[in-house]
């Protein structure tokens, strides 16, 4: 959600920015800027639209300063609109600034700045923000840039990460954060400043990841300098090797990043197996879990949080849990969790999903939990994320880059990985015996090949069934068992790439009332796997019949009485029952593509959403 971008070296600022911001078009955003400090006076440009909106206004700047940063909004305060694009200025036209996340208090100061006659071009808090820096030079004119940029966030509260730039001091980045991601990367003679590495990966395999309540000054002169925001103290940064490629971020031949992403799923469930899972000697060897083992069998209970796709992983998860290690499990939203005062003991294990690990409302409800003393787990996909860093363990997913804001293969990796906690969890308790471990360990470890193979025979299928819905306005998704959070994940895809109006339910729920809106012009997808409740889906199946519902049958290679029964057949391997949302979920991933596709959506940056949800 929002997108900075800055640079100060020797190369050409204006293509290192816009660069920089295309590699975060996948973050979500509504408009786009950049600002460059060319010694003498700011030059910039913005716009309501996209990156390549900017670069129509703006590419006479090319070539024209070395120090420069930009910024892709997705807004919050104000509409999407080229007065409320960022960069902002201070009223004086010397301090440009950037900013992901919200000023919770910005009215009040507004009314202040205002009555010591401060005016306001936009109707966003970032432009209050940087009048108040102003603000502050101004009050004393030995203050000097960096302090007051101390000052003014010392003033705020809420959740930022900025990068500001003052004319007066040519070369000089400086930026802050508290509660948004922000990345320094380091090279030779230059540095750069992202929301996440992706835009200087191909420049430097060095960054420093700004923790919270921390701000930086960037120059060529003095390197980085890091200060504590509440009593400047100097802070000894922590330089982190990057783990990802050039290679990983760029869609390799793929029409969208969301297919290529779909079709990395076998090596991205293996990459998660890889180290941990030994089938050979029997053994699930998570460092996270395995030194915390008795705190969670003790756990009077285990609380999982998460939102959107994660918060479906987590609901599998309980299924695992409870069914292998026998002990209670919670599902919470992380945006409910946090405003209902839950009652949380020292003895609960919190446990944390986040593909970005940056998730507001997760981080939110973490804080919490942990302030109640409970033991806090997470399981994220991006390495020395905050969610990362706030937890007392965890294990990453290991699913590489996921830019497609629609999760897919994050997904599957987080249910990998719960699949193994919750193994590791039965085996170590006594409550799953070691002839079914064994068995299900196999069989997780063969899922690889059969996401492969999957995906190779189910592709050209699902992409032709989905030719036939293009003009849909509702979809009916249901599942039972393990594969009702399946229902859930399924739709929730359609929902975000397509605009087709969706909804999972347990099949048994259909008769509760969704059955009211089956006609033959509604299609209902069923999950349908061998294992688990199969008698009663083909009731479900034949309910559905008697109303002329279309019927998307999901089922297992060789099934004869639902297939029999249904318009549109995919079929998928056998899988145990507990791994089957892993397998069900290719092909609900690619009909929502093709579906999308079809449809002339822009399937990699559906509007309105955003890939990292920074604000709550």
């Amino acid at each position: 959600m929002c997108g900075i971008v800055g640079y100060t070296g020797f190369q050409d600022a204006y293509s290192v920015v816009i660069n920089g911001l295309r590699r975060l078009e996948y973050r979500g955003y509504d408009s786009a800027g950049i600002v460059l400090d060319g010694q003498g006076a700011f030059s910039m440009a913005k716009t309501k639209g996209k990156v390549d909106d900017l670069v129509a206004v703006s590419e006479e700047m090319k070539g024209k300063a070395t120090v420069g940063m930009g910024h892709t909004r997705w807004a919050t305060h104000g509409v999407p609109s080229d007065r409320n694009s960022h960069p902002h200025l201070s009223n004086n036209g010397k301090i440009a600034l950037v900013h992901n996340g919200i000023i919770e208090n910005y009215d009040t100061i507004k009314i202040m700045l205002t009555e010591k006659g401060f005016t306001f071009q936009s109707e966003t808090d970032t432009e209050v923000l940087v009048n108040l820096i102003q603000y502050f030079m101004d009050l004393n004119p030995e203050t000097d840039f960096p302090s007051a940029v101390r000052y003014a966030l010392n003033e705020v509260y809420g959740a930022y990460a900025i990068t500001v730039m003052h004319d007066d001091f040519p070369g000089l980045l400086v930026v802050g954060r508290l509660g948004s991601p922000l990345a320094i990367g380091l090279g030779e003679n230059e540095f750069f400043i992202a929301s996440d590495a992706s835009p200087f990966v191909e420049f430097t395999k060095e960054a420093i990841y700004l923790e919270e309540g921390h701000m930086a000054t960037i120059s060529m002169e003095h390197g980085v300098d890091i200060r504590s925001i509440a009593d400047n103290a100097r802070i000894e940064p922590a330089i982190q090797e990057l783990k990802f490629s050039l290679e990983q971020i760029e869609k390799g031949g793929y029409e969208h990043f969301m297919l290529k992403e779909i079709f990395e799923q076998p090596k991205s469930v293996h990459d998660t197996m890889r180290g941990r899972l030994l089938v050979d000697t029997g053994i699930i060897k998570m460092a996270g879990i395995f030194d915390h083992l008795e705190r969670f069998n003790n756990a009077g209970r285990i609380i999982i949080i998460a939102c959107g796709t994660s918060w479906h992983a987590g609901l599998i998860g309980e299924y695992l849990i409870e069914e292998f290690a026998r002990i209670n499990v919670e599902v919470e939203y992380a945006s409910e969790f946090r405003y209902r005062n839950p009652i949380i003991s020292e003895k609960d294990v919190v446990i944390a999903i986040s593909q970005s690990g940056e998730t507001a409302d997760t981080m939110a409800a973490l804080k919490l939990a942990k302030e109640r003393g409970a033991f806090i787990y997470g399981i994220c996909n991006v390495v020395d994320s905050s969610i990362a860093r706030i937890t007392d363990a965890g294990s990453y997913t290991h699913a590489g880059p996921e830019i497609g804001v629609a999760s897919t293969k994050a997904f599957t990796a987080q249910l990998t990985v719960l699949s193994m906690i919750a193994l590791k969890l039965g085996k170590h308790n006594g409550t799953l015996g070691n002839a079914e471990f064994m068995s299900l360990i196999s069989e997780l470890d063969a899922l690889p090949n059969k996401i492969e193979e999957t995906l190779e025979n189910t592709h050209e299928i699902v992409k032709e069934i989905s030719k036939d819905f293009v003009n849909s306005q509702n979809f009916l998704y249901l599942g039972r068992g393990y594969n009702y959070p399946s229902a859930l994940e399924g739709a929730l895809k359609l929902k975000e790439i397509s605009y087709i109006h969706a909804e999972g339910y347990p099949a048994a729920e259909m008769k509760h009332g969704p059955i009211a809106l089956i006609d033959e012009n509604m299609p209902i997808v069923i999950i349908a796997p061998k294992k688990g409740h199969y008698d009663k889906i083909v009731s479900n199946v034949q309910e559905i019949k008697a109303r002329k519902g279309k019927v998307i049958a999901v089922v297992n290679k060789g099934d004869v009485q639902v297939s029999s029964m249904s318009d549109y057949v995919i079929e998928i391997p056998e899988t145990s029952e507990c791994f089957s949302p892993i397998i069900a979920a290719l092909p609900l991933q690619l009909l929502a593509y093709y579906i999308a596709v079809y449809r002339g959506a822009n399937v990699d940056q559906p509007r309105n959403l955003a890939k990292s949800v920074t604000v709550e």
